[in-house]
């Protein structure tokens, strides 16, 4: 029997992740935690994205958006195999 630990970590299209970085150059960085989630596979990258949006002009919100993008992924659930 073999256990494996499964995370929350999502595969994103390329073009997505193409369309965060280009979005990110073309304002300047404003949209880089965004990026950096898209990039990684946060489950919750669209979230980041709207939290970036919407609180990203303070400094306080868009630290708060990089900071969610750093963050480790979560533990999703357990795969046991034969």
């Amino acid at each position: 029997m073999y256990v494996e630990l499964v995370s929350d970590r999502r595969r994103r299209a390329l073009r997505h992740v193409l369309l965060s970085w280009c979005a990110a150059l073309l304002t300047c960085g404003y949209l880089f935690p965004w990026a950096v989630a898209t990039t990684r596979g946060k489950a919750n990258a669209d979230a980041i994205g709207v939290l970036n949006l919407a609180l990203g002009w303070t400094i306080v919100g868009w630290v708060v958006a990089l900071a969610m993008a750093c963050r480790g992924h979560g533990l999703a659930g357990l795969r046991i195999t034969e």
